[in-house]
């Protein structure tokens, strides 16, 4: 039995540590503070007993739970990473514990008036009589993914102290930087050798997924002049209506907030600008890889067609792959997606397999050699103020893990 107490004080230790990452930032990890938190990983992972602790010059902690099992069992491995975005503040983070929720709206903050609703939020309906882990309303948790790292610390710890559970060597890394795309970047595949692995890194319980969005960024430029007002007649060139020209060309239901599954999008992460120059950033996300080209040929040909129109070079795009789907490299070992299927089940969860609407280190793991599957961690809305962990999603991850372990150990017996 996973102790309840014990997972919920590990993970409150863990978020309350600030390791928000930075993409304007050339190091890796991009932020110094993540550090703190990959430091005090190692020494948890020494005093649980697992053996070949490191952590590397760009803060990757990697660790071996050795076999128990006489006979040669494949390699496993889980990643989680210790980042959170760069998107809402983890600074401070005070969580809240609310003791068998009782389906009602949630008061995150009282003097600012912020709450989590189920009339808005309808996932916190499904655990009510649950322990929920909210935030105060001011920062994100960080249950993504510092929920994915309690759970693989707790189901190490478990099977170390619980030695009549057979498993061959397990391997897990906690990584930084994933909140940028960078979290594979300087994963070390061979160091780690592992044949698969898995990233407790999806959301609510039962997930599991095996295709994710091909990704790309694009910088917009936009070069404007700026003349005096009073004799800008002719003149003036405000960069800021020729982006606005280009976000208006884009079509307006291709974002984020209009499409769901296996729908691909748009979205102007952030703009800056004044009349001189506008600097547009997106993200392109698409699961059909035709599409996906087809998306970033859609931004270049108008960029094209309002040069011409403005009879000279005023816009330009730099458009940077991130990752790609990671169906095509799994779906050759769809063995390793069965055998967490048959982990869920075992341990009483539904599985859901469904595609994901963002990206993991798996993705780009996948494609460096390492097929690598993603599996819930729990946590729900990430990136805000509403972002909430149930704690027994967690509890159920941890079995997850365990019996992953078992059965991959049975299965070659």
């Amino acid at each position: 039995m996973i102790n309840k107490e014990r997972l919920i004080s590990k993970f409150i230790s863990y978020v309350k540590i600030d390791t928000q990452s930075d993409p304007y930032s050339n190091s890796t990890p991009s932020t110094e503070k993540q550090w703190d938190l990959a430091k005090k990983l190692v020494d948890e992972l020494k005093e649980i007993g697992l053996q070949e602790v490191t952590i590397d010059e760009n803060a990757y902690v990697m660790a071996t739970l050795p076999a128990n099992v006489p006979h040669k069992v494949p390699v496993i491995g889980f990643v989680s990473h210790f980042d959170t975005t760069p998107d809402f503040t983890g600074t401070n983070v005070n969580p809240q514990i609310i003791e068998n929720y009782d389906g009602k709206d949630i008061i995150l903050n009282k003097e600012k008036n912020i709450i989590l609703s189920p009339e808005y939020f309808e996932d916190l309906e499904q655990y009510k009589g649950q322990t929920l882990i909210t935030t105060d309303g001011t920062t994100l948790l960080g249950a993504d993914d510092k929920a994915g790292i309690t759970e693989i610390m707790m189901a190490m710890e478990y099977l170390v102290d619980n030695p009549e559970i057979p498993h061959g060597k397990i391997r897990i890394c906690f990584t930084p930087d994933e909140e940028i795309g960078r979290g594979a970047h300087k994963f070390d595949v061979e160091k780690f050798g592992a044949e698969w692995a898995y990233t407790m890194d999806g959301s609510q319980i039962g997930e599991l997924e095996y295709e994710n969005f091909n990704a790309a960024q694009a910088i917009v430029k936009v070069e404007g002049k700026s003349v005096h007002p009073g004799y800008a007649k002719d003149k003036m060139v405000n960069s800021m209506y020729i982006a606005q020209d280009f976000i208006n060309s884009l079509p307006r239901l291709e974002t984020p907030e209009h499409t769901e599954g296996r729908q691909g999008f748009f979205h102007l992460s952030n703009i800056k600008g004044d009349v001189e120059e506008t600097v547009m950033e997106y993200i392109i996300r698409d699961h059909d890889k035709m599409h996906f080209e087809a998306r970033k040929q859609m931004m270049r040909d108008l960029v094209s067609d309002i040069c011409s129109q403005y009879e000279r070079d005023c816009i330009s795009i730099e458009i940077k792959d991130q990752y790609y789907n990671m169906k095509e490299k799994v779906e050759p070992v769809m063995h390793i997606v069965d055998l967490a299927k048959r982990a869920m089940e075992a341990v009483h969860v539904d599985p859901i397999i469904k595609p994901i609407r963002g990206g993991t280190d798996g993705a780009q793991l996948s494609f460096m050699g390492l097929p690598c599957p993603n599996i819930f961690a729990g946590g729900h809305n990430f990136h805000g103020k509403y972002e909430y962990v149930p704690v027994e999603s967690m509890l159920k991850a941890t079995e997850v893990i365990i019996k992953l372990a078992e059965l991959t150990a049975k299965e070659y017996e």
